[in-house]
């Protein structure tokens, strides 16, 4: 009797891998939504935009993106039936959206499987013009002498800027207060008014400005330097040697997703940003091309989510 229970499950399941093997095969045959939880604007919505359009060319069916900011935006897709038909492109604040967020009504690791990352980026120390902090010693220096009241910007919680400045407060032993905006060009904005000290900054997002002196940059929180601001120093090389943080951004799907459809749009984004236009595009906006297989990009959510999770929970983060 056990031996005709497990030959039937085995039945059941081969069937069942085999529809859905045969949905990739038709996948998409309509409508595909890309939720972006940031603002239109943002570096997110950006490469978004130029992964739908090719998409749409390559699929042969309409590709949009849906601006959802905030934890709104990611619940949706948490919620949204396994199909296929919703993805969300992301940034690497998503591990920790419920550590930060303690009411956030999703688990970011097990209500979201991993697609593909798609590119990275450094965040750029973004300091107002003016402030008496041209290094990174120099703002701890400043944080210290006025303890909790200088402020940190950030494009929302649970974003890159505010991992990136959560985690520096903490390894820099420093007590500044974190101001969210409603996306990443109003927590610049309160930079150039001076009512914010300190923004993480997409690195590729800060170049004009600061070349036209209306910013100051005091350092890149990734390893290595970035390219398109080659005079300004790495976090680490200004002797804070606990930090380094390189910002990523990436395709994400509701848990339940079939495997096939999974590597079909996961190969079908590599493919797209493999194109010369496609490469030039994320390069001119100082963007690293950087893809996985969904198993790949799943272990490094995981992995964050751990790490991260831990530094932020022993800082008290959420904790109220």
């Amino acid at each position: 009797m056990m031996r005709c229970i497990g030959w039937g499950v085995a039945v059941l399941m081969a069937a069942v891998s085999s529809a859905a093997a045969q949905d990739a095969t038709r996948y998409p045959n309509q409508m595909v939504r890309i939720v972006v939880p940031f603002s239109a604007g943002s570096n997110t919505d950006g490469q978004a935009r130029i992964i739908a359009d090719k998409l749409s060319e390559l699929w042969k069916q309409q590709v949009i993106v849906e601006n959802r900011p905030g934890v709104a935006g990611t619940a949706s897709v948490a919620k949204a039936a396994a199909d296929g038909y919703t993805l969300m492109l992301t940034s690497s604040g998503h591990p920790v959206a419920n550590v930060i967020n303690r009411t956030a009504p999703f688990d970011p690791v097990k209500d979201f499987v991993g697609v593909t990352q798609t590119t990275s980026v450094p965040a750029a120390l973004v300091v107002p013009l003016d402030l008496p902090a041209k290094s990174v010693s120099d703002f701890i220096a400043l944080a210290r002498q006025k303890s909790g009241t200088l402020n940190f910007a950030s494009a929302g919680t649970a974003s890159t800027s505010y991992l990136a400045g959560e985690v520096f407060k903490q390894v820099a032993k420093i007590d500044i207060v974190h101001i969210p905006h409603k996306g990443a060009p109003e927590a610049m904005t309160s930079i150039l008014r001076n009512d914010s000290q300190l923004y993480f900054a997409s690195a590729n997002s800060t170049t004009e400005l600061y070349e036209a002196k209306k910013i100051a940059i005091i350092a890149v929180s990734s390893g290595n330097r970035f390219p398109p601001l080659p005079n300004v120093p790495t976090v680490k090389e200004q002797g804070l040697a606990g930090y380094e943080y390189d910002s990523w951004f990436g395709v994400l799907a509701p848990a339940a997703v079939p495997k096939p459809i999974l590597s079909k749009v996961s190969q079908d984004i590599a493919r797209v940003l493999r194109l010369p236009d496609v490469a030039e595009k994320m390069k001119a906006q100082g963007l690293v091309v950087a893809t996985q297989s969904p198993d790949e990009f799943d272990a490094m959510i995981r992995s964050e989510a751990d790490r991260y999770g831990k530094i932020l929970r022993d800082a008290g983060v959420g904790a109220n």
